[in-house]
């Protein structure tokens, strides 16, 4: 009944493209920092680690150097993310022959904006002081934050060309907002363990998906000649993989614990990643045509491995268990490219701009279930009773937790990721779909032109035949 009353709230949606109804982009930059400056006055302060009081909590604690603060274990972990973030998830995007612009400014805006959001709302659920009713943030609030964006860049991929800066804006403050409290339920409520995977690739993934269900456009293809790429578009993508490529283990181990936790974390992915390479080059080379590789499979399935990895990242999943690992979610990603994109455009009527589906979603829970199992397997044997404990939190209210049981807790957040990324998703399309955000027409897609100044001298490219296109399939 939900899902009908979402396609009667598509139809009656239907707007007009000449509607005089606009917010205006500037408007709501402004109102919005305007709010965040007041919110951040009256909420936000500094934490005892990055508040001139230190040295008296140093004094206290018995902390013998400056170096023991977090600030030094952590900012080159959030050096790497950060990187990730403005200029690995921007020039991922930048794929499309006439959307570079759109693909990292508008990656630029949202994160800017979001990380805002993401420091308050994380905050009120995380690192509220109850005695003065303020949010306390240091370095590692800034990761959490970043990683709360990222959510909302993968729901972007989904989307990319084919919405308003503004809607894009409102993609974001919802997203931020539905992370927080779905991050809040699985990892407090729930107690599921390094669920990276989870909360922030599936729920990302699936809410991005979900958007563009809603968003559906049955004339897309009068811009058919603008959704393929070109030669140095497809160079400029694959700056951004590489960056992503090169960091992610940082992404992973960022804010696990100090010590053999973040140690394992990285060994893990950076295998993981290794063998999501091999295997996406072969899988790529086998199903084309005349055994050639296809650049869309390149620049986002050897990325994969990292993402099905996350949530297992810190546990014992042995090195040999990361390239299995890596192996499979190398072939799941490239055949989803190959395959599942052409039909979800065709026969679910999704259409997924940057193949989000194949890079986070299913890697997204491929992740979540090896977490599961991994978690269910594990035994005092191999982790010793101490390292049990502190890898799996049996602490507290979850002392008598035992390895199977946490198992069955992983897989319960999976379930919430999907739940809140599809139902959210098809809310925030619903509110997207009302005709006052100035969206493009259907021929004015993966275009620049409407939304930004572009050189005097650019010159027109006539249509020309696409030889690579995330959207489509092409003859294998």
């Amino acid at each position: 009944s939900f899902i009908c009353t979402a396609n009667y709230f598509r139809e009656f949606c239907d707007r007009p493209k000449n509607s005089n109804v606009r917010l205006s982009l500037p408007a709501v930059c402004i109102v919005w920092q305007t709010a965040m400056i007041i919110l951040f006055g009256v909420f936000i302060r500094y934490d005892e680690e990055s508040d001139t009081h230190w040295i008296e909590h140093r004094k206290t604690k018995n902390i013998s150097s400056d170096i023991e603060n977090d600030f030094y274990f952590r900012y080159p972990s959030f050096q790497d993310v950060h990187v990730m973030i403005f200029v690995g998830f921007g020039f991922l995007m930048t794929f499309l022959k006439r959307y570079s612009f759109g693909a990292v400014g508008f990656n630029f805006l949202i994160a800017a904006f979001g990380l805002q959001w993401a420091l308050l709302m994380q905050g009120w659920f995380h690192s509220l002081d109850y005695s003065d009713g303020k949010i306390k943030i240091g370095v590692e609030s800034l990761i959490n934050a970043d990683f709360c964006v990222a959510g909302c860049l993968i729901a972007y991929g989904a989307v990319l060309g084919k919405v308003s800066p503004v809607q894009l804006m409102v993609l974001t403050l919802f997203g931020i907002t539905l992370f927080a409290v779905e991050e809040y339920i699985i990892l407090s409520l729930i107690h599921v363990n390094a669920g990276g995977s989870m909360v922030i690739h599936t729920f990302g993934g699936y809410y991005g998906l979900a958007i563009s269900w809603m968003l559906y456009r049955p004339n897309l293809n009068q811009s058919s000649r603008l959704q393929g790429s070109v030669y140095h578009s497809d160079v400029f993508a694959m700056i951004g993989t590489l960056f992503l490529w090169m960091f992610w283990p940082s992404f992973n181990s960022a804010i696990t614990d100090h010590g053999d936790g973040q140690h394992r974390a990285a060994i893990n992915t950076y295998l993981a990643l290794a063998s999501t390479v091999l295997t996406t080059v072969a899988v790529s080379s086998l199903f084309q045509k005349h055994g050639k590789l296809d650049m869309v499979h390149i620049q986002n399935s050897t990325l994969a491995g990292g993402v099905a990895v996350g949530t297992a990242a810190e546990f014992m999943l042995m090195p040999y268990g990361s390239l299995i690992v890596g192996f499979c979610c190398g072939i799941v990603s490239t055949l989803g490219y190959i395959y599942l994109t052409p039909f979800m455009e065709k026969y679910m009527k999704i259409q997924d701009t940057c193949g989000i589906h194949n890079l986070h979603a299913m890697p997204g829970v491929i992740g979540g279930i090896v977490g599961a199992i991994t978690a269910a397997a594990a035994s005092e044997s191999v982790y010793g009773r101490e390292g049990l404990i502190n890898t799996y939190d049996f602490e507290g209210d979850f002392k008598d937790m035992v390895p199977t049981r946490q198992g069955g807790h992983q897989a319960a957040g999976i379930c919430v990721a999907i739940c809140f990324g599809v139902g959210g998703g098809i809310f925030v399309g619903c509110i997207l779909r009302l005709p006052i955000w100035g969206d493009v027409a259907d021929d004015n897609c993966f275009d620049d032109e409407p939304y930004w100044e572009l050189p005097e001298d650019e010159e027109s490219i006539p249509p020309i035949l696409e030889y690579n296109n995330h959207m489509r399939n092409k003859d294998m």
